[in-house]
């Protein structure tokens, strides 16, 4: 009789195996669209154009990205993961809040240096409330609750920092917006490096961490709630499905 052939053992995938063919093609086509939307601008830039500069099929290209407005989307979604991996180490090494803090917000600028003449390009499409491209658009959520995880691990892992338990969803979030703000401080910086932009990352994270050291005090609580409120209320992409108060009063009338 033969002998019984013993079955092979699947380790599992092969870890050192490179992306697929899907995936190159994905990446080129990404990887053409940044390059043309800094060369040309977001709006003369043609799905047709990065089609052709990638060697692919215009439908080849709609397959993997459905318009430009997607193709922004993955380039949200790209920057927020090499950031998280750039923040990884500064993570693991730090415990105090401020130098966390800090840390991720050079992290961001470090990663998000290559772009900013394309930012600057295309910084009046994403200003646009209304357009898919803002980062506090629907279409952006993904890249969004990425970075807000990041700011949600800074604070879990400060160690000297203790958060009230009803403010350690809403602090990440604020942290976030601050994060906003010096990316639209960071578009129009035009100093060498942007080294004022850097600047006011470390000024940011100092002020930060000492806000949140003092909203242990339970007295201060009420406030930070509030002003979280008003951009949970107010601020487009974070507003929360809320029925419309001046409806509600017609309907009592």
């Amino acid at each position: 009789m033969p002998a019984k052939s013993l079955p092979v053992e699947n380790d599992g995938p092969d870890e050192t195996a490179g992306p697929s063919k899907s995936e190159q093609t994905r990446a080129l086509i990404l990887e053409t669209a940044m390059r043309l939307f800094r060369e040309r601008g977001y709006d003369r830039t043609t799905m047709r154009a990065i089609a052709q500069e990638a060697g692919v099929s215009v439908g080849n290209a709609y397959y993997y990205f459905a318009g430009k407005e997607h193709l922004i989307q993955g380039f949200y979604d790209r920057i927020a993961a090499e950031h998280r991996a750039a923040v990884r180490e500064i993570l693991d090494r730090e415990t105090d809040l401020e130098s966390r803090l800090a840390g991720v917000l050079r992290a961001w600028l470090d990663v998000a240096a290559p772009y900013h003449e394309f930012a600057v390009q295309f910084f009046k499409n994403a200003a646009d409330p209304d357009s898919p491209l803002s980062p506090f658009s629907q279409e952006s959520e993904h890249a969004r609750l990425e970075a807000v995880s990041v700011h949600r691990e800074v604070l879990a892992g400060a160690r000297r920092t203790k958060v009230p338990e009803e403010l350690r969803d809403v602090l990440p979030e604020l942290m976030w917006l601050s994060q906003m703000g010096l990316v639209l401080y960071w578009i129009f910086d035009r100093t060498e490096g942007r080294e004022r932009s850097y600047r006011l990352a470390e000024r940011g994270a100092r002020l930060t961490a000492r806000g949140v050291a003092l909203a242990r005090f339970r007295v201060l609580r009420p406030l930070v709630l509030e002003v979280h409120e008003l951009f949970t209320d107010f601020l487009p992409g974070m507003t929360k499905v809320l029925p419309d108060p001046g409806r509600r009063a017609a309907a009592t009338e």
